[in-house]
């Protein structure tokens, strides 16, 4: 990180430094809002959260080697930069760092959002503009107005390229994390109903996800994708140019002749405008990771890498965060393709579709756990998913407690009654599992990260086969 004297974080946070003579200690080593993370050097931001205050921790970050922390009050003996809001100062804060780096090496910054890819794109688009210069990106899905503070406050005067991911869950969301990151280049990937109890509609989470290529400056890029209508319609919303992304003529960076192999990892041409055609061959499984690696060949391009450059790049990366389509090849023979961080019907299709394009001797199998915050419609959307496996030819699907809809639409859209079960918990579809998976067959966990797929994905991943 840029180091900054507590004298320097107040006057950017309009806070008081107490006690007064400890103006001049140095934050050096990062900052962060969990005491366990804390190190020699380091600043604790005391957040209030849903479930803790962190007010609590401060004792426990000077234990870890903090030595200041970002307060709303004064609390023990380390000393503190006291403000009126802990999270506006934060966000202060993080922008001051950006500025810095801005104003002096020219940082670029671009920033990514939509309702489903957002972290496996910022994944795929840090491995391949890290090739023109040092760049930083979130660790996991750090996309809130937490995440992106605590993103940037990581940035160091060598850092050329800033990738920012940017979520939402409200109105303003988005808009308030270009007010940290403010970015040059805004990628929009698609609009789908993640959050819809709270946005309403999906119309609402267009306008909400468009607020990014509504903050882009007029020397600007968006970057948006032509397959989804509500998206390419963002080009009226923006003074930015605009690079549409996608597999129709429309598109200006597009995939054609789109292929799978047997573990469902696309290759394709790269046609981009002003360059020869190239081919792709990606690493990552799932048809829906073309489009991901058209928005950051947008990006990669505009950042002035040839286009051979970027196939090379797209192909040679790598899947970064957990649980997003990992794939292991257990020993026994059993694919398990974990993809259970998070869930909607839109990403649910897409891992269905990636699901049904692997062939092995075996069968394919889903295991179907809630997917969260989709209001009354949660019912239909779940049995949806179950309609859509058995249409695609999966042959066994599995639904753990509140999913118990998709083994319903799954025997209504012509799967076999007995290759549809129904389990009350996590613990129960393991035993299951456990007896049923065998050599040859690929099994697909799916939900929201609190439903608890994800951990059973590493245990089946890991399981050893009964002798």
């Amino acid at each position: 990180m840029i180091p900054l004297s507590l004298r320097d974080v107040a006057a950017v946070t309009s806070g008081r430094v107490l006690p007064e003579q400890a103006g001049d200690v140095l934050v050096e080593s990062g900052v962060y809002t969990d005491s366990r993370e804390c190190g020699p050097g380091s600043l604790y931001v005391a957040r209030r959260g849903k479930h803790a205050d962190g007010h609590d921790f401060v004792d426990a970050a000077a234990d870890a080697g903090a030595v200041a922390a970002l307060t709303a009050r004064v609390v023990g003996d380390l000393p503190a930069v006291v403000v009126d809001d802990v999270q506006d100062a934060f966000a202060a804060l993080g922008r001051e760092v950006v500025d810095r780096c801005t104003a002096a090496d020219g940082l670029h910054i671009a920033g990514i959002t939509g309702s489903s890819g957002k972290t496996s794109s910022k994944d795929l688009m840090a491995q391949v503009v890290s090739r023109l210069g040092p760049t930083l990106a979130p660790v996991e899905s750090y996309n809130s107005e937490v995440g992106v503070p605590l993103t940037v406050c990581r940035l160091t005067r060598d850092t050329a390229y800033l990738v920012a991911e940017m979520g939402a869950s409200g109105v303003g969301h988005i808009d308030y994390l270009t007010r940290i990151a403010p970015p040059e280049i805004g990628v929009v990937l698609n609009v789908g109903t993640a959050h819809l109890s709270e946005f309403g509609s999906q119309e609402a989470i267009a306008h909400a996800k468009a607020e990014l290529v509504r903050a882009l400056p007029e020397h600007g890029l968006a970057v948006l994708n032509a397959d989804d209508h509500r998206v390419a319609a963002m080009a009226e919303q923006t003074s930015a140019r605009v690079v549409l992304v996608g597999t129709g003529p429309q598109a200006q960076v597009r995939a054609e002749q789109v292929q799978l192999d047997a573990l469902g990892r696309p290759a394709f041409t790269l046609v981009a405008v002003g360059s020869e055609p190239v081919p792709v061959r990606l690493a990552l499984h799932g048809r829906h990771h073309v489009a991901n690696a058209l928005a950051v060949a947008a990006v990669a391009k505009e950042w002035g890498m040839s286009l051979p450059d970027i196939a090379n790049a797209l192909g040679e990366a790598i899947p970064r965060s957990r649980w997003r389509m990992q794939v292991t090849e257990r020993p026994d023979g059993v694919t398990v393709v974990n993809d259970a961080y998070n869930a909607n019907p839109e990403s649910m299709r897409a891992a269905l579709h990636a699901l049904a394009a692997m062939t092995g001797a075996g069968r394919r199998a889903m295991v179907v756990g809630e997917m969260l915050e989709l209001g009354a419609g949660s019912e239909a959307e779940h049995r949806l998913v179950g309609e859509q496996a058995a249409s695609l030819g999966i042959d066994r699907l599995l639904a753990v407690g509140a999913a118990e809809p998709a083994a319903e639409g799954f025997v209504a859209a012509g799967g076999r009654p007995d290759a549809a079960q129904v389990v009350p918990d996590v613990a129960t579809a393991q035993t299951l599992l456990t007896d049923l998976l065998r050599p040859g067959d690929v099994v697909l966990l799916k939900s929201s990260r609190d439903s608890g797929l994800r951990h059973l994905g590493d245990t089946l991943a890991h399981a050893m086969p009964p002798t």
